[in-house]
């Protein structure tokens, strides 16, 4: 499981001096252990709810290094990018464009879909099979671009 990996990842750290790792990894076992306590969550997190948080966290990381670069703080923003490679390397590798359009082809053929209508059902399916392999705004266009929008 990913929390267990986690944990023995921010030892492996602190062991090498190495900070920004271990700041990282800190960070998301912080909001793991907030997942698992949280109330409904019988105190445990499955892999799919990990990987959703680690994939909002380099999001966040991301948005918040381009709010750094456009406010002239260079410096800020590569330690910010840092830690999100860091996390980057506990998520599965992600679909490339013509990978992400093959699967898309494909879910469009299982659902049905003849047009512009039919992106909610083909948003719903592809969200659940594409999850952590491919951004939401990727498979988002790419759906928009095959229907047709």
């Amino acid at each position: 499981m990913l929390f267990e990996q986690i944990s023995r990842d921010i030892l492996a750290a602190m062991k090498a001096k190495d900070k920004v790792r271990t700041l990282a990894l800190r960070n998301v076992k912080k909001l793991f252990i907030e997942a698992k306590t949280a109330p409904g969550a019988n105190d445990s997190l499955e892999d799919a709810a990990a990987l959703k948080i680690l994939q909002k966290l380099v999001k966040q990381g991301e948005d918040t290094a381009a709010l750094y670069t456009t406010n002239g703080r260079a410096d800020l923003a590569a330690e910010e990018m840092a830690q999100v490679e860091v996390i980057r390397a506990y998520l599965p590798k992600q679909m490339s464009v013509e990978e992400l359009e093959a699967a898309l082809k494909e879910i469009i053929v299982k659902v049905g879909a003849t047009g512009p209508r039919d992106m909610g059902k083909v948003m719903g399916m592809a969200q659940k099979e594409l999850s952590g392999k491919a951004d939401g705004k990727a498979i988002a266009d790419t759906v928009k671009k095959l229907l047709g929008m």
